[in-house]
């Protein structure tokens, strides 16, 4: 397997008295250590020979190795005897969806490695990497520990984006939900809720890496730096705080939803009961009028009274029907109230 075309290598060089060194190749790199200080082997996504290559000059572990070359792993920390190996995550959101990107580290006596992959703008996070690491001059020449700091810190500090974007996201929700439920689409609760969970999981993990190296259970992290380390805990206790909140909301907003399309139905459900019961009633009405019509013979004239009395008898007959179609309504809007009422 050779390197891809978006492939990256950068390796410096760096001593406690003097500028970081660019280094050409790994073989420079490794020259240099003769002279002191340590490396900083920075790949972009390498291909497989290359991080072999480090196996046996570095002390790396092969199925290190191997997690650095398989995708979605978990973040831990794992000590060798020559190094730690630590599987970090890079968060990246965009339209709506969140991406979680491997960066993986290698902390040895004189040397620290960074692998990463060209998935969602790792070129331009090699980049702003290496300026992080020039701001900091003065802690990133004390050893690679200290450069390992920089490098979580600022992994830790890109997360407020991924943290922030959510948030804004959640609040237009609460608003769509509010003012215009008939258009809002209950799938995107799911997707938030999904990009909230990936990210609390995440946080889950690189808390223990934290916990641990406050701990002092690396032995290639000296206890000068472990107070740095300790503040960057703090802003992962945060972010971990900020995904609970985040995950009760969606599920408070899913509840206030639901509730409010149950009242909708039932609201509909009320309003065609309505309907039916004045159906009802207008149907319950007729029905004796309709007998009486039938029995009456509307269509024979002479069937009961006669060709002779039916100018008198007809007029009575309707006014009877009105009558009895009057007191059949009485009698339902009576028998309508006690029911609402609760009377039996």
């Amino acid at each position: 397997m050779s390197p891809s075309n978006t492939s990256m290598r950068r390796f410096f060089h760096i001593m406690a008295d003097g500028d970081p060194v660019v280094a050409e190749d790994l073989n420079t790199a490794l020259s240099a250590l003769k002279g002191g200080g340590y490396i900083w082997l920075n790949y972009l996504d390498p291909a497989r020979e290359e991080l072999e290559a480090l196996i046996e000059p570095l002390g790396i572990h092969p199925l290190s190795v191997e997690d650095c070359l398989d995708d979605n792993q978990i973040p831990k920390i794992e000590d060798y005897q020559t190094n730690t190996f630590i599987l970090f995550n890079k968060f990246f959101y965009d339209t709506g969806e969140l991406f979680i990107d491997e960066v993986d580290l290698f902390l040895g006596r004189n040397f620290i490695i960074l692998v990463s992959h060209n998935l969602h703008g790792n070129g331009s996070f090699l980049d702003r990497l290496e300026q992080m690491a020039a701001l900091d001059r003065g802690n990133v020449l004390q050893g690679p520990d200290y450069l390992l700091q920089v490098i979580l810190d600022y992994l830790v500090d890109q997360k407020f984006h991924t943290i922030e974007a959510l948030k804004d996201e959640l609040d237009g929700i609460e608003e769509n939900i509010i003012n215009s439920i008939e258009t809002f689409r209950p799938q995107e609760l799911m997707r938030l809720r999904r990009s909230v969970l990936s990210l609390r999981k995440s946080i889950t993990h690189e808390r223990e890496i934290l916990m641990k190296i406050c701990r002092g259970d690396s032995r290639f992290v000296t206890e000068k730096s472990i107070y740095h380390f300790r503040d960057i805990y703090d802003h992962l206790a945060k972010f971990y705080e900020e995904a609970e909140i985040y995950r009760e909301m969606i599920s408070n907003f899913m509840e206030i939803y639901l509730s409010m399309m149950n009242n909708r139905m039932t609201m509909l459900a009320n309003r065609t009961n309505r309907v039916v019961r004045r159906l009802t009633l207008i149907t319950t009405i007729f029905m004796p009028l309709t007998l009486l019509t039938g029995i009456g013979g509307m269509s024979e004239w002479s069937m009961m009274t006669g060709p002779r009395n039916w100018k008198i008898a007809y007029p009575l007959f309707l006014i009877l029907m009105v009558v009895i179609g009057f007191i059949n309504y009485l009698i339902l809007k009576k028998a309508e109230s006690k029911d609402e009422d609760g009377v039996d």
